[in-house]
């Protein structure tokens, strides 16, 4: 398998514009392409998604086991011509400073994939071979086998920097200098980058990247480079990973997902586990539904940018009467991050699209109201990082002890939620214990942290078996959760 991981020596070097460049020039050339993305980010995969027509999937060795990060690069990338892996803040950055845990050089070392290196090169010169040979001589295990300078000045900016890398670092390759540019920055906001389904690339912005790399990025060096993937996974192993996967478990079952501008967070391998486990998912929209799917056993409400729509959302009181008498009757809801503030009483303030929060505490958008708590954004961040949360009791998760991982990242805060709302996590940062968290109320689960499924595949059998029981349920009593 032909791939390559882009990387950085710290965030902000312009890997994604990098990443979305080499995309697009490999898509015109005629070639499939396998995009990931390393680490919790799901701004990122959108935009790759949109370059190369296939949905990204995120790699996380510190979330998920070793195995399961092979085998869902298996089953996303077996009908491409080949993978291209967008890295994560810089290259050995993860969850600490003691181990790989969760960085980029940890997946592409999982995966045995050739790094190419983005330097920002602005302000440096021959110091940028120097740095360049610290990273290829940190990690003797790693496979730093290129690099693409970013953000050059002149031509004779490019040939000190090529001159420097021959000398120092000469086996390394230097792909390309790339000038200089401000058209080809991507708009961002407090979470990082705009999402795609608010603000798609224009054609005429994918022509004039496409233009730049294809003039300044020697793509037949980088195929080359991609060629010499010493990847883990043969043929053998893909037909063997395909020959594991179980029949599900149940009988199909309909589960509602949340998608629309403003909620857009999640997963790609949460939605692929829970079809294999025997969900049937089904598409609806809070901004613009009126109703839920019909024959639903249960509701995935994903993270996004809900207090962006605060407005259409709180008009939509059709929606907001159908997820309160769903979750009335029982059915299974899980809701994190953003899902989680829709269904608070309501947002005050509201997120800009600049680079922080404009935060206006006086007015509150009313929202489903569930937990009787409201939320507040924040001009700066309220939370950041790996998050491991044990269940304290059985739930449409599973039996209490399920240990399962994630990550929280939020600017906003809600109200202190009441004591007789039920806290099912434990939740630890690096081992320790820091909070109570994951709201319990009937059937319904919600939580800031958005956790990654493929932690621990056994609450996904845990949650469509809770499914195919309540819709049994429903059928069998000939009832339907009551429609207002």
């Amino acid at each position: 398998m032909k791939s390559i991981v882009i990387a950085a020596p710290m965030s902000g070097s312009g890997k994604t514009t990098i990443t979305l460049g080499i995309m697009e020039c490999l898509k015109r050339r005629g070639l499939a392409v396998a995009p990931f993305k390393v680490g919790p980010d799901f701004i990122d995969p959108g935009w790759h998604r949109l370059v190369t027509g296939h949905p990204s999937v995120n790699l996380d060795g510190w979330m998920c086991p070793e195995r399961f990060v092979q085998e869902t690069f298996v089953l996303n990338s077996g009908r491409t011509d080949i993978a291209v892996i967008e890295g994560v803040m810089g290259l050995f950055d993860g969850i600490d400073g003691t181990s790989e845990a969760g960085s980029t050089a940890q997946v592409a070392k999982i995966l045995a994939s050739p790094v190419i290196l983005v330097v920002d090169a602005k302000s440096q010169a021959r110091s940028a071979a120097a740095l360049v040979q610290g990273f290829v001589r940190f990690d003797p295990q790693l496979h730093v086998a290129g690099v693409i300078f970013n953000n050059v000045g002149s031509a004779n900016h490019a040939r000190i920097l090529l001159e420097a890398m021959k000398t120092s670092v000469p086996e390394v390759k230097v792909l390309g200098c790339i000038p200089r540019d401000e058209q080809l920055r991507i708009p961002s906001r407090h979470l990082g980058l705009v999402t795609a389904e608010e603000n798609p690339l224009p054609e005429e912005f994918l022509d004039s990247l496409a233009g730049v790399m294809g003039e300044h990025l020697d793509l037949d060096v980088l195929l080359s480079l991609a060629e010499s993937s010493r990847g883990h996974v043969s043929t053998s192993d893909k037909n063997t990973a395909e020959c594991e996967k179980q029949p599900p478990a149940y009988v199909p079952v309909k589960v509602a997902v949340a998608h629309d501008r403003a909620f857009c967070f999640v997963y790609e391998d949460n939605l692929r586990l829970l079809r294999e486990a025997g969900a049937e998912i089904v598409e609806f929209s809070p901004l613009g539904d009126a109703l839920l799917p019909q024959g639903i056993g249960g509701i995935y409400l994903p993270g996004g940018y809900p207090e962006l729509f605060a407005e259409t959302l709180s008009a939509n009181q059709s929606m907001i009467d159908e997820i309160t008498a769903a979750i009335e009757s029982g059915m299974p809801v899980y809701a994190e991050c953003g899902g989680f503030i829709y269904l608070s009483r309501g947002v005050k303030g509201k997120a800009s699209p600049g680079n922080s929060a404009t935060v206006d505490c006086q007015d509150m958008i009313p929202l489903v109201g569930i937990f009787p708590v409201s939320t507040r954004m924040l001009p700066r961040r309220k939370a950041l990082g790996y998050r491991e949360v044990e269940l304290n009791s059985d739930s449409i998760f599973g039996p209490a002890g399920t240990i399962v991982r994630g990550h929280e990242f939020h600017y906003s805060e809600m109200e202190e939620m009441p004591q007789e709302i039920e806290r099912l996590y434990e939740v630890r940062k690096n081992g320790t214990v820091i909070a109570a968290e994951g709201y319990r109320y009937r059937n319904c689960l919600a939580s800031y942290l958005h956790l990654h499924f493929g932690s621990c595949p056994e609450i996904v059998d845990a949650i469509v078996k809770n499914c195919v029981t309540f819709a049994a349920i429903q059928h069998d009593s000939k009832l339907s959760f009551p429609r207002v």
